[in-house]
């Protein structure tokens, strides 16, 4: 299903990339990946494709660069239409899905990372805020099997890259997702048990080791 060129600005542990890459393995869209070094020197294309945040993932579609990742997976499900969409066909349905895509955007990494990052009493809010906001998202998913219907679609794969993080803020949190969230942890379940989604993961172990050496490396620990 060849477009062009793709070539896909990525760095293993972002999840924010992860859904760039389950977008492109769902619509079976042949690309390159090129991992970036965001600690150690962020190479001159990224710094030239995404000046503004500098950040990955930038999706390079025959050279030209589109960046933040809901909107690359949106792009990826407009130009590569003729395989079954990620969006809802129905605008009301659309515009819903892009509500919550738009709400795990801005809630669920930064609630995510204020369990990494505090200690005491704040981590105690902040571990009840996390699990808040996967409770709005388990009353979001309903009896439905995925976010999409039937079958997964654009939230799902907003959603699912991010809980690749899930072990690290269960192990600094104390705390299981799972325990209270069980609806939201059988979706996770069926996600993993698409070949599109479980190719891209990583190991959630490797993602704690990464977060301790985070931690590190700002002087947490």
């Amino acid at each position: 299903m060849s477009k062009g060129e793709v070539v896909l600005l990525d760095c293993w542990a972002s999840p924010f990339c992860m859904r760039a890459k389950i977008a492109l393995e769902e619509k079976g869209v042949q690309h390159e990946r090129r991992e970036e070094n965001l600690f150690g020197g962020k190479s001159e294309l990224l710094l030239k494709s995404n000046p503004i945040h500098q950040q990955v993932p930038v999706l390079l579609h025959n050279g030209k660069p589109i960046s933040e990742s809901t909107i690359v997976v949106g792009y990826i499900d407009e130009v590569w239409s003729s395989s079954t969409p990620l969006l809802p066909t129905c605008p009301y349905e659309r515009a819903q899905a892009r509500f919550w895509a738009d709400f795990i955007d801005k809630k669920v990494f930064e609630a995510g990372r204020e369990i990494l990052t505090s200690e005491g009493e704040a981590k105690e809010v902040a571990k009840k805020d996390f699990i808040e906001i996967l409770k709005q998202l388990e009353g979001a998913l309903g009896d439905k099997s995925f976010y999409g219907g039937d079958a997964s679609g654009f939230v799902d794969i907003i959603a699912i890259g991010l809980t690749s993080w899930f072990v690290a803020y269960e192990k600094f949190g104390g705390f299981k997702v799972e325990d209270q969230c069980p609806k939201f942890s059988a979706w996770m379940k069926r996600c993993m048990q698409r070949e599109t989604v479980a190719k891209v993961l990583p190991d959630p172990e490797k993602i704690y080791e990464f977060v301790i050496t985070l931690r590190k490396m700002r002087g947490i620990e």
